[in-house]
C-alpha cells in the first residue's frame, strides 16, 4: 500500500445531491471512487460545497456502512444497544473500547512474534484472524500495515480458508471470541512474570 507523504490531503466537495467533487482532479466522483482514493493511501478531507463543514468522518463512516462489509462484522443485539447509547456515551465507548482491543491485540501479537522462533505455533492465532478479516473485509487490507503478520523466514503462511457459507459467521465470531480470550489469558501471564 502507497501512503501519502506529509502533503495536504486531497479535498472533495460534496453537493446537496450528495454528488462528489474531487478537487485535485476537477472532476465529480463516487462514493466508491473516493473507496479507492482512500484504499490506494491517499489522505482526504470531506466538506459540504456550500458551508465548508467537514463532513470527513460521516462521509468515510458511510463508505464503511453502505460497502456491506460492517453489517456482517456487528451483531444485530449489538448495533441495538449502540443506537440506544446517547452520543456521548457512544462516542466514549467506542473511543475507549476500540483503542483498547487494538492495543491488546497488537501487543499479544509482537509478543507471539517474539517467541515465535522457538515456538513457531505461537503466531498461529494471529495468522487465522487476518485470514478470516479478509474473508470479511473483502479483498483489501484486512488490517492497518503496522498490525500486519510477517512471518518469520523459518515459516510458512497458512493461505486464507475458502469462503465459508453465509450461516457460519456466528460459528467463527464465537470462535475469534475464544482466541481473544486465549489472548488475553496469555498477555496477563506474561505481565505477572515481568
Amino acid at each position: 500500500m502507497r501512503l501519502r507523504s506529509s502533503s495536504e490531503p486531497i479535498l472533495i466537495k460534496k453537493y446537496g445531491n450528495r454528488r462528489l467533487y474531487d478537487t485535485r482532479a476537477s472532476s465529480y466522483i463516487t462514493l466508491d471512487q473516493l473507496e479507492a482514493i482512500v484504499r490506494r493511501g491517499d489522505d482526504v478531507r470531506v466538506i459540504d460545497a456550500k458551508t465548508s463543514e467537514d463532513l470527513t468522518q460521516a462521509t468515510l463512516t458511510q463508505i464503511i456502512l453502505e460497502s456491506g462489509r460492517a453489517a456482517r462484522l456487528l451483531p444485530v443485539t449489538l448495533l441495538q444497544q449502540l443506537i440506544r447509547m446517547d452520543d456521548e456515551s457512544l462516542a466514549e465507548f467506542m473511543g475507549r473500547y476500540l483503542s483498547a482491543t487494538l492495543e491488546m491485540y497488537l501487543e499479544a501479537k509482537r509478543g507471539a512474534q517474539t517467541v515465535s522462533p522457538f515456538l513457531p505455533m505461537a503466531t498461529m492465532p494471529f495468522q487465522a484472524a487476518n485470514a478470516i478479516a479478509r474473508m470479511w473485509l473483502g479483498a483489501g487490507q484486512a488490517l492497518a500495515p503496522e498490525a500486519q503478520y510477517t512471518p518469520p523466514a523459518t515459516t510458512t503462511p497458512a493461505a486464507p480458508p475458502p469462503a465459508p457459507p453465509p450461516d457460519t459467521t456466528a460459528v467463527e465470531v464465537a470462535a475469534l471470541r475464544r482466541e481473544l480470550d486465549e489472548l488475553k489469558t496469555l498477555l496477563r501471564g506474561n505481565k505477572r512474570k515481568t
